[in-house]
Protein backbone atom coordinates (compact mmCIF):
# COMPACT_ATOMS: atom_id res chain seq x y z
CA UNK A 1 0.00 0.00 0.00
CA UNK A 2 1.49 3.35 -1.09
CA UNK A 3 1.73 6.02 1.49
CA UNK A 4 -1.01 8.05 0.04
CA UNK A 5 -3.17 5.60 0.76
CA UNK A 6 -2.23 5.04 4.62
CA UNK A 7 -4.08 7.09 6.81
CA UNK A 8 -4.40 7.97 10.51
CA UNK A 9 -7.57 9.41 12.33
CA UNK A 10 -6.61 10.63 16.06
CA UNK A 11 -9.25 10.96 18.22
CA UNK A 12 -7.43 10.14 22.20
CA UNK A 13 -10.66 11.13 24.21
CA UNK A 14 -12.28 11.89 26.20
CA UNK A 15 -15.76 9.64 26.58
CA UNK A 16 -18.53 11.96 25.06
CA UNK A 17 -15.69 13.26 22.74
CA UNK A 18 -15.21 9.91 20.97
CA UNK A 19 -19.16 9.29 20.51
CA UNK A 20 -19.34 12.99 19.23
CA UNK A 21 -16.65 12.22 16.42
CA UNK A 22 -18.04 8.48 15.27
CA UNK A 23 -20.23 10.44 12.32
CA UNK A 24 -17.28 12.51 11.06
CA UNK A 25 -14.81 9.47 11.36
CA UNK A 26 -17.59 7.30 9.66
CA UNK A 27 -17.16 10.03 6.48
CA UNK A 28 -13.70 9.87 6.34
CA UNK A 29 -13.69 6.39 6.12
CA UNK A 30 -16.24 6.21 3.40
CA UNK A 31 -14.36 9.07 1.78
CA UNK A 32 -11.15 7.13 1.17
CA UNK A 33 -12.81 3.53 -0.04
CA UNK A 34 -9.62 1.87 -1.16
CA UNK A 35 -7.37 3.33 1.76
CA UNK A 36 -6.07 1.19 4.79
CA UNK A 37 -7.06 3.84 8.02
CA UNK A 38 -5.99 3.39 11.76
CA UNK A 39 -7.44 5.32 14.38
CA UNK A 40 -5.37 6.11 17.23
CA UNK A 41 -7.71 6.07 20.73
CA UNK A 42 -7.21 5.71 24.14
CA UNK A 43 -7.55 1.91 25.02
CA UNK A 44 -11.18 2.41 27.42
CA UNK A 45 -12.89 3.96 24.39
CA UNK A 46 -11.08 0.97 21.78
CA UNK A 47 -14.42 -0.91 22.47
CA UNK A 48 -16.78 2.15 21.29
CA UNK A 49 -15.03 1.70 17.86
CA UNK A 50 -14.10 -2.24 17.74
CA UNK A 51 -15.88 -3.85 14.46
CA UNK A 52 -16.17 -0.79 12.47
CA UNK A 53 -15.95 -1.48 8.58
CA UNK A 54 -13.26 -0.19 7.44
CA UNK A 55 -11.58 1.12 10.13
CA UNK A 56 -8.22 -0.52 12.53
CA UNK A 57 -7.75 0.80 15.98
CA UNK A 58 -4.39 1.47 17.92
CA UNK A 59 -4.67 1.90 21.55
CA UNK A 60 -2.43 4.90 22.84
CA UNK A 61 -2.05 4.67 26.97
CA UNK A 62 -1.86 9.03 27.19
CA UNK A 63 0.41 9.41 30.84
CA UNK A 64 3.78 9.42 30.56
CA UNK A 65 6.75 10.15 28.32
CA UNK A 66 8.32 6.75 27.65
CA UNK A 67 4.45 5.89 26.29
CA UNK A 68 4.86 8.67 24.44
CA UNK A 69 8.23 8.59 22.88
CA UNK A 70 7.26 4.96 22.01
CA UNK A 71 4.24 5.86 19.92
CA UNK A 72 5.92 8.92 17.89
CA UNK A 73 8.55 6.51 16.91
CA UNK A 74 5.70 3.98 15.96
CA UNK A 75 4.20 6.91 13.67
CA UNK A 76 7.30 7.73 11.76
CA UNK A 77 7.18 4.35 10.98
CA UNK A 78 3.99 4.05 9.77
CA UNK A 79 4.73 6.43 6.91
CA UNK A 80 1.02 8.14 7.27
CA UNK A 81 0.54 9.79 3.63
CA UNK A 82 -2.71 11.92 5.32
CA UNK A 83 -3.53 12.59 9.09
CA UNK A 84 -6.88 13.91 10.57
CA UNK A 85 -6.44 15.79 13.95
CA UNK A 86 -10.22 15.34 15.48
CA UNK A 87 -8.68 15.94 19.15
CA UNK A 88 -6.71 19.42 18.50
CA UNK A 89 -4.47 19.14 21.46
CA UNK A 90 -0.78 20.19 22.11
CA UNK A 91 -0.49 16.25 22.56
CA UNK A 92 -2.08 15.23 19.16
CA UNK A 93 -0.51 18.43 17.14
CA UNK A 94 2.93 16.90 17.78
CA UNK A 95 2.01 13.29 17.06
CA UNK A 96 0.69 14.76 13.77
CA UNK A 97 3.17 16.98 12.94
CA UNK A 98 6.01 14.00 13.72
CA UNK A 99 4.05 12.03 11.84
CA UNK A 100 5.48 13.26 8.19
CA UNK A 101 2.35 12.78 6.76
CA UNK A 102 2.81 15.12 3.54
CA UNK A 103 -0.96 15.94 4.21
CA UNK A 104 -2.33 17.12 7.81
CA UNK A 105 -5.63 18.08 8.84
CA UNK A 106 -7.07 19.91 12.13
CA UNK A 107 -9.40 21.46 13.50
CA UNK A 108 -7.67 25.11 13.86
CA UNK A 109 -4.97 26.90 12.16
CA UNK A 110 -1.75 25.64 13.65
CA UNK A 111 2.36 25.18 12.12
CA UNK A 112 1.42 21.23 12.46
CA UNK A 113 -1.35 21.30 9.81
CA UNK A 114 -1.15 21.87 6.08
CA UNK A 115 -5.23 22.57 5.65
CA UNK A 116 -7.42 23.60 8.64
CA UNK A 117 -10.42 25.96 8.93
CA UNK A 118 -10.35 29.26 10.31
CA UNK A 119 -10.37 29.48 14.18
CA UNK A 120 -14.47 28.98 15.09
CA UNK A 121 -16.18 30.69 17.43
CA UNK A 122 -16.46 29.97 21.00
CA UNK A 123 -20.07 29.05 20.93
CA UNK A 124 -19.86 26.30 17.83
CA UNK A 125 -20.78 23.01 18.97
CA UNK A 126 -18.43 20.08 19.00
CA UNK A 127 -20.13 18.67 16.13
CA UNK A 128 -20.09 21.67 14.31
CA UNK A 129 -16.38 22.10 14.35
CA UNK A 130 -15.35 18.43 13.61
CA UNK A 131 -18.19 18.60 10.22
CA UNK A 132 -15.72 21.85 9.44
CA UNK A 133 -12.72 19.89 9.12
CA UNK A 134 -14.16 17.43 6.73
CA UNK A 135 -15.35 20.14 4.78
CA UNK A 136 -11.71 21.73 4.71
CA UNK A 137 -10.48 19.00 3.74
CA UNK A 138 -12.76 18.22 1.10
CA UNK A 139 -15.43 15.95 2.52
CA UNK A 140 -19.41 15.80 3.02
CA UNK A 141 -20.39 17.03 6.64
CA UNK A 142 -21.91 14.43 9.23
CA UNK A 143 -25.26 14.29 9.86
CA UNK A 144 -25.65 14.89 13.86
CA UNK A 145 -26.97 11.17 14.13
CA UNK A 146 -25.41 8.49 16.92
CA UNK A 147 -25.80 5.39 15.58
CA UNK A 148 -24.53 2.38 17.72
CA UNK A 149 -25.78 -1.06 17.64
CA UNK A 150 -25.62 -2.27 20.95
CA UNK A 151 -25.86 -5.97 19.89
CA UNK A 152 -27.32 -9.52 20.83
CA UNK A 153 -25.26 -10.16 23.73
CA UNK A 154 -25.70 -6.73 25.41
CA UNK A 155 -29.32 -6.74 25.31
CA UNK A 156 -29.85 -9.87 26.21
CA UNK A 157 -27.47 -9.38 29.44
CA UNK A 158 -29.87 -6.53 30.17
CA UNK A 159 -33.16 -8.13 29.53
CA UNK A 160 -31.78 -10.62 31.98
CA UNK A 161 -30.52 -7.73 34.41
CA UNK A 162 -33.98 -5.89 34.67
CA UNK A 163 -35.83 -9.50 35.17
CA UNK A 164 -33.62 -9.98 38.40
CA UNK A 165 -34.33 -6.76 39.64
CA UNK A 166 -38.29 -6.51 39.01
CA UNK A 167 -37.41 -3.39 36.86
CA UNK A 168 -40.62 -2.51 34.26
CA UNK A 169 -38.71 -1.62 30.95
CA UNK A 170 -41.56 1.91 30.68
CA UNK A 171 -40.84 2.48 34.38
CA UNK A 172 -37.19 2.45 34.39
CA UNK A 173 -35.47 5.93 34.69
CA UNK A 174 -31.38 6.46 34.87
CA UNK A 175 -29.43 9.17 36.62
CA UNK A 176 -25.69 10.01 36.07
CA UNK A 177 -24.97 12.33 39.60
CA UNK A 178 -21.60 12.16 38.79
CA UNK A 179 -18.39 13.50 36.81
CA UNK A 180 -15.10 13.16 36.72
CA UNK A 181 -12.97 14.03 39.73
CA UNK A 182 -11.60 16.29 38.00
CA UNK A 183 -14.71 18.67 37.52
CA UNK A 184 -16.76 18.57 40.76
CA UNK A 185 -18.06 22.06 39.60
CA UNK A 186 -20.44 19.55 36.58
CA UNK A 187 -22.38 18.39 39.82
CA UNK A 188 -25.48 18.82 40.26
CA UNK A 189 -26.45 18.66 44.36
CA UNK A 190 -26.44 15.59 45.99
CA UNK A 191 -30.12 15.91 47.83
CA UNK A 192 -31.71 18.00 44.98
CA UNK A 193 -30.68 14.25 43.45
CA UNK A 194 -32.09 12.30 46.52
CA UNK A 195 -35.48 14.08 46.22
CA UNK A 196 -36.05 13.93 42.60
CA UNK A 197 -35.23 10.30 42.96
CA UNK A 198 -38.21 10.02 45.96
CA UNK A 199 -40.17 11.97 43.82
CA UNK A 200 -40.12 9.73 40.67
CA UNK A 201 -40.58 6.35 43.37
CA UNK A 202 -44.30 8.07 44.17
CA UNK A 203 -44.78 7.77 40.78
CA UNK A 204 -43.62 4.06 40.63
CA UNK A 205 -40.49 4.97 38.56
CA UNK A 206 -37.54 2.83 39.39
CA UNK A 207 -34.20 4.79 39.51
CA UNK A 208 -30.60 3.36 38.19
CA UNK A 209 -27.79 4.91 39.44
CA UNK A 210 -25.14 4.83 37.17
CA UNK A 211 -21.46 5.54 36.56
CA UNK A 212 -18.46 4.49 37.08
CA UNK A 213 -15.54 3.67 39.89
CA UNK A 214 -15.61 8.00 40.22
CA UNK A 215 -18.80 7.74 40.80
CA UNK A 216 -18.81 4.79 43.24
CA UNK A 217 -19.36 6.80 47.07
CA UNK A 218 -21.74 9.15 45.62
CA UNK A 219 -24.21 6.29 43.95
CA UNK A 220 -23.73 3.95 47.26
CA UNK A 221 -24.91 6.87 49.46
CA UNK A 222 -28.05 7.69 46.54
CA UNK A 223 -28.91 4.58 46.26
CA UNK A 224 -28.95 4.31 50.23
CA UNK A 225 -32.12 6.82 50.27
CA UNK A 226 -33.58 5.47 47.01
CA UNK A 227 -32.96 3.45 43.62
CA UNK A 228 -30.68 0.69 42.67
CA UNK A 229 -27.09 0.98 42.35
CA UNK A 230 -25.47 -0.59 39.22
CA UNK A 231 -22.20 1.52 39.18
CA UNK A 232 -19.57 0.28 36.77
CA UNK A 233 -22.14 -2.88 35.76
CA UNK A 234 -22.05 -2.01 32.50
CA UNK A 235 -20.28 -1.49 29.96
CA UNK A 236 -20.35 0.66 26.67
CA UNK A 237 -22.72 -1.49 24.67
CA UNK A 238 -24.65 -2.69 27.82
CA UNK A 239 -25.44 0.97 28.48
CA UNK A 240 -26.81 1.80 25.14
CA UNK A 241 -28.70 -1.32 25.55
CA UNK A 242 -30.25 -0.19 28.98
CA UNK A 243 -30.60 3.33 27.49
CA UNK A 244 -33.05 1.58 24.95
CA UNK A 245 -34.99 0.29 27.55
CA UNK A 246 -35.29 3.55 29.82
CA UNK A 247 -38.53 6.39 29.57
CA UNK A 248 -35.89 9.23 30.03
CA UNK A 249 -32.06 10.26 32.30
CA UNK A 250 -30.87 12.86 34.64
CA UNK A 251 -27.38 13.16 34.09
CA UNK A 252 -24.33 15.41 34.02
CA UNK A 253 -22.24 16.94 31.37
CA UNK A 254 -20.49 13.95 30.85
CA UNK A 255 -19.36 10.32 28.96
CA UNK A 256 -22.54 8.63 30.28
CA UNK A 257 -25.00 11.10 28.99
CA UNK A 258 -23.53 11.31 25.27
CA UNK A 259 -24.12 7.08 25.22
CA UNK A 260 -27.76 7.42 26.62
CA UNK A 261 -28.22 10.15 24.25
CA UNK A 262 -26.51 7.70 21.46
CA UNK A 263 -29.26 5.13 22.26
CA UNK A 264 -31.96 7.32 21.42
CA UNK A 265 -33.21 8.46 25.07
CA UNK A 266 -34.43 11.45 26.35
CA UNK A 267 -31.36 13.16 28.16
CA UNK A 268 -32.01 15.83 31.16
CA UNK A 269 -28.66 16.75 31.19
CA UNK A 270 -27.25 19.60 34.29
CA UNK A 271 -24.93 22.42 32.74
CA UNK A 272 -23.25 25.10 34.37
CA UNK A 273 -19.31 25.66 34.50
CA UNK A 274 -19.39 24.23 31.15
CA UNK A 275 -21.22 25.52 27.81
CA UNK A 276 -24.10 23.77 26.69
CA UNK A 277 -24.05 25.57 23.64
CA UNK A 278 -20.46 23.33 22.64
CA UNK A 279 -21.09 20.14 24.49
CA UNK A 280 -24.59 19.27 24.30
CA UNK A 281 -25.48 15.79 23.22
CA UNK A 282 -26.68 14.86 19.72
CA UNK A 283 -30.22 15.98 19.40
CA UNK A 284 -30.51 16.74 23.31
CA UNK A 285 -30.36 20.31 23.02
CA UNK A 286 -33.59 20.90 23.88
CA UNK A 287 -33.49 19.33 27.54
CA UNK A 288 -30.72 21.26 28.87
CA UNK A 289 -30.65 22.00 32.46
CA UNK A 290 -29.08 25.21 33.75
CA UNK A 291 -29.71 28.77 35.72
CA UNK A 292 -28.41 30.99 33.61
CA UNK A 293 -26.08 33.36 35.67
CA UNK A 294 -23.52 36.03 34.75
CA UNK A 295 -20.47 33.74 35.69
CA UNK A 296 -21.61 31.16 33.64
CA UNK A 297 -19.97 29.17 31.89
CA UNK A 298 -16.82 29.68 34.11
CA UNK A 299 -15.00 26.46 33.12
CA UNK A 300 -13.73 26.12 37.02
CA UNK A 301 -13.52 22.41 38.24
CA UNK A 302 -14.68 23.71 41.36
CA UNK A 303 -17.00 26.52 42.37
CA UNK A 304 -15.93 29.10 44.03
CA UNK A 305 -17.45 29.65 47.58
CA UNK A 306 -18.95 32.93 47.13
CA UNK A 307 -21.22 32.04 44.04
CA UNK A 308 -22.40 29.40 45.66
CA UNK A 309 -22.71 27.17 42.40
CA UNK A 310 -26.12 29.06 41.56
CA UNK A 311 -25.92 28.07 38.02
CA UNK A 312 -27.12 24.33 39.04
CA UNK A 313 -27.94 23.70 42.64
CA UNK A 314 -30.99 26.79 42.18
CA UNK A 315 -32.70 24.11 40.12
CA UNK A 316 -34.59 22.36 42.49
CA UNK A 317 -35.93 18.73 41.97
CA UNK A 318 -39.59 20.11 42.01
CA UNK A 319 -38.19 22.10 38.94
CA UNK A 320 -37.32 18.93 37.08
CA UNK A 321 -40.70 17.53 37.71
CA UNK A 322 -42.34 20.26 35.99
CA UNK A 323 -39.99 19.91 33.24
CA UNK A 324 -40.91 16.46 32.88
CA UNK A 325 -44.73 16.71 33.42
CA UNK A 326 -44.55 19.37 30.83
CA UNK A 327 -42.57 17.36 28.45
CA UNK A 328 -45.33 14.41 28.71
CA UNK A 329 -42.58 11.89 30.16
CA UNK A 330 -45.23 11.89 33.53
Amino acid sequence: MTQSNRILIIKLGALGDVILAMPHIRQIVAAHPDAGITLLTAPEYADIVAGEPGLAVTAFRRRGSVEMSRLLVWLHRQHFGVVYDLQGSLRSRIMTRFSGAWRRIGRRPDRAYTHAPDAAGKELHAFDELNRLLECAGIKPAVPRLDFEAGAPARHMISDWLETHGVRDSRLVLFHAGSSERWLSKRWDEQHYAELARLLMLRDFTVVWIGGEADRDLNRRLSSVCGLDATGAFDFRQLIALGQQAAFAVASDSGPMHILAAAGLHVYAFFGPTDWRRSHAIGQQGRVLTNPVSCSPCHLPVCPPEKRHLCLDAISAADIVTRLEKDGLL
